[in-house]
């Protein structure tokens, strides 16, 4: 299973600094459950762990493709299946919107009329899933949802649950709709070329990790604790 996974002899795992309940610190010293995650992979594995990071899930998902990592951490959508094998999700998080505090939406199922612009995070689980399924608002894309909303006046900002609660936090005149839109699932992605028994390798893996305690206590380590740890693989 070394040669099919970490074929280089050490475990080259991409880590999204972006996505802050997954990852924190910087490219020299980052921490969070996914980089605990890599950690064990490489354990079980017996090889070294290389860290290689980005700040955006798609870059992540290029590198992954591309070859220039053995592993990624990314949101499951059908875009990216297309491309990467994914194990079942470890983490569920909420995909959100932002708007102002005097905006006639309250809930998810308002943001889709003509006319309405979105603001998103190019590239992001949420831009996918939003590309697929809206019909009529418009989506305005850049480096954060929630940046490219206040800066162009949007009528609304997408993210990831936490990080929109302490955008909101600190912008007065904004709110959270409460509802979330999506249930982003965070998963392990491996190239799509692995034969299915290493993917099995890696999921049960995970799975183990999630019923053995350990991805609740590194979320809680690492600053999340309200991070909801995913439910059983079915």
């Amino acid at each position: 299973m070394r040669d099919v996974l970490a074929p280089r002899r050490v475990l080259r795992a991409s880590i999204n600094l972006g996505n802050p309940v997954l990852a924190q610190g910087d490219a020299e010293q980052p921490r969070g459950v996914t980089v605990d995650l890599a950690r064990a992979i490489a354990d079980a594995l017996g090889v070294p762990l290389e860290l290689v990071c980005f700040d955006a899930a798609r870059h992540s998902f290029e590198a992954l493709t591309s070859g220039r990592v053995d592993v990624a951490f990314l949101a499951v959508e059908p875009a990216r299946a297309e491309q990467v094998a994914f194990t079942p999700p470890y983490v569920v998080i909420d995909g959100v919107y932002v708007v102002p505090e005097a905006s006639s939406i309250t809930s998810a199922s308002d943001v889709d009329r003509p006319g309405l612009r979105i603001g998103v995070k190019r590239g992001s689980a949420y831009d996918l899933f939003l590309t697929r399924t809206l019909e009529h608002a418009e989506l305005v894309r850049g480096d954060e949802g929630v940046d490219v909303y206040l800066a162009d006046g949007l009528d609304v900002g997408a993210g990831i649950r936490q990080p929109v609660q302490r955008f909101v936090a600190q912008h007065s005149g904004q709110r959270v709709v409460t509802e979330r839109f999506m249930q982003i699932r965070q998963a392990v992605a491996l190239p799509r070329s692995c034969p299915p028994d290493a993917v099995g390798y890696v999921a049960d893996l995970v799975e183990r990790r999630r019923a053995d305690g350990s991805i609740a206590s590194w979320l809680r380590a690492s600053g999340q604790p309200d991070a909801e740890v995913a439910p059983p693989a079915a």
